[in-house]
């Protein structure tokens, strides 16, 4: 059945509500409640179901600028649940704001289960999922009418918000659960839209990037250019093949985005992608990309099969394996090589049978053990699952109640932490570190090698290491909490640190600092003591970042000097 939006009240001191216009008198359904504010879009209300798409009117006729969104509908229609519905903006067409760095000419703001609207959290998960994007979010908190009487706008740019609840709400509680602020005069067109030539809308970099979560056909050299890489040369027809692979394993949104920018980029290091492209697409994305590029290769080669199962669930910490294998099929390497076909083939039957090809194969342990254990602290929680991760892996436990009875070790608590800190040089690692709370002990090979004579002084490499790990065996015998500060920049290097923190039975998380090769040379130039250019380069080559599950979990601090992503935690 298809439903009509309802008319958006305007809040007390929207300057553009006319005397035809809904107005809110009453506020009382927001009040007391967390609200998201969002921009107002300058378009048409449009409705998108899995089985067609109307503007407000139900009727509506055909118009040249609805064409684009009835071609969207088109994509994404069979991944819209039936009885489902998403509102949005079409916004095409050129009306009374003119736009020229859109992400989309469609953006969803509302997604209806029937009568229910979905919270906001779950609108924007899901809206992303298909490949559609939320309007821009300008405030969000509990409901605060000063705040939001004195939000400024570009009345120039943007014709006004709408405040709703981040909590979802029946059809009945709409009008007092949303509302809207609009500029005075925000109609300022002689000519309405619809009879006026239509003048489309201009698209900004990111657009590239919505149009290949939603499924559309990938333009390379936009994509790319979306993220700031040059288009490589001849990729073309493996990004294509990997997109219609991903097609028929029903991978959209951002899996379907990882995947066709991983094989656009299989050849590019692999540090060097997560960092560069944390900016463009945000940490979790960037991360997961170049994992992709880190993993695919693996595949391609012979591999025992009696512990096959073990390494593929492994490969799904760290990655989704219907994704990986999609990637491994299409590059040139899995093409071009019989046997590293062979292998790629072989390894996807292996994760099908064990049931790893999902999206989230050990979701449903993980919910289940969050469940059991609820009420434990974080680090608790996140210890249990890291051992239930690790047993599932060596095919000990399948079922949550196996999980429970195979973590009640950790569930007191009484173990040590280890936070081991990984990245180059001048990346920010001991900034990060000096803000973690409850800290006991910080123990830099910088700061060693600087009580013998000399920071920048490696000669004596092999004892400073070693009085180093002497004294990390100490701190975590007696129970505390230490960071590990050092580069770390290879599995080497870190295998001597976990082989302290394995022996103390420590809780050891990775905290990966990633910052693009610019804004490191330019903290690097502003240290007291520099390090060499070549000695950075040279740790650039050698910088191979740990995999999820390497360690129990893993935060991605980037160049916000925060933690950005997290792999590995129950929450």
């Amino acid at each position: 059945m298809h439903v009509r939006y309802p008319r958006t009240p305007h809040l007390p001191w929207s300057p553009g509500a006319t005397p035809d216009d809904v107005r809110a008198g009453d506020l009382s359904g927001l009040r007391g409640r967390e609200v998201v504010v969002t921009e107002k879009l300058d378009g048409e209300n449009t409705t998108l179901y899995a089985d067609g798409m109307h503007a407000r009117s139900l009727d509506s006729a055909h118009h040249p600028s609805r064409a684009w969104v009835k071609g969207l509908q088109g994509r994404i229609g069979r991944r819209i649940p039936a009885g489902w519905r998403v509102c949005g903006e079409n916004v095409f067409a050129r009306h009374s704001v003119p736009y020229e760095e859109l992400e989309s000419w469609f953006y969803g703001f509302s997604v209806w289960d029937g009568e229910r609207c979905l919270d906001w959290d779950r609108t924007v998960a899901f809206l992303r999922g298909l490949g559609v994007p939320a309007p821009p979010v300008l405030w969000r908190g509990v409901f605060d009418e000063r705040t939001l009487r004195g939000l400024r706008l570009d009345t120039e740019r943007q014709e006004g918000y709408v405040v709703r609840t981040v909590e979802g709400f029946g059809w009945e509680e709409f009008a007092g659960r949303v509302a809207k602020w609009v500029r005075r005069e925000h109609v300022r067109t002689s000519t309405h839209w619809m009879h006026a030539t239509v003048v489309p809308n201009g698209l900004g970099p990111a657009a590239a990037l919505w149009s290949v979560r939603s499924g559309a056909d990938a333009d390379v050299a936009a994509l790319l250019d979306a993220v700031g890489v040059k288009d490589p040369a001849g990729t073309e027809p493996t990004v294509a093949e990997v997109a219609g692979g991903l097609d028929a394993i029903g991978r959209y949104g951002d899996a379907r985005l990882a995947g066709v920018l991983a094989a656009a980029l299989h050849e590019r290091p692999r540090a060097w992608l997560a960092a560069g492209l944390a900016g463009p697409l945000g940490m979790p994305l960037a991360r997961r990309v170049a994992d992709l590029v880190g993993l695919h290769a693996g595949l391609h080669r012979p591999f025992p099969d009696e512990v096959r199962r073990a390494g593929l669930i492994r490969m799904a910490f760290a990655a989704d394996l219907g994704v990986l294998h999609a990637v491994a099929a299409a590059v040139p390497a899995g093409r071009a090589d019989d046997e590293a076909g062979e292998q790629v083939a072989w390894s996807a039957l292996h994760a099908e049978d064990a049931g790893l090809l999902g999206p989230e194969p050990l979701e449903p342990l993980r919910a289940g053990l969050r469940d059991a254990l609820a009420g434990l602290g974080a680090d608790v929680a996140d210890r249990c699952w890291a051992e239930t991760r690790e047993v599932c892996a060596k095919g000990r436990i399948v079922t949550v109640e196996e999980a429970v009875a195979a973590t009640w070790r950790w569930r007191s608590g009484r173990f040590p932490r280890l936070v081991h800190l990984v990245g180059l040089s001048g990346s920010g690692k001991s900034t990060f570190a000096a803000g973690l709370p409850g800290i006991g002990a910080r123990l830099s090979l910088d700061d060693l090698r600087e009580a013998r004579g000399s920071r920048a002084d490696q000669r004596d490499n092999r004892q400073v290491l070693g009085e180093g790990l002497d004294r990390l065996d100490a701190a975590l015998a007696g129970g505390g909490s230490v960071v590990w500060d050092a580069t770390s920049l290879n599995s080497h290097q870190r295998s001597h640190v976990h082989a302290v923190a394995r022996r103390r039975d420590a809780l050891t998380t990775h905290a990966v600092v990633l910052v693009e090769e610019d804004e490191l040379r330019r903290r690097n130039g502003r240290r007291a003591d520099p390090v060499p250019q070549n000695v950075l380069t040279a740790q650039a080559r050698r910088f191979v970042p740990p995999y999820p599950g390497q360690a129990h979990r893993t935060w991605y601090v980037g160049a916000s000097g925060t933690v950005e992503d997290v792999d590995g935690a129950q929450a």
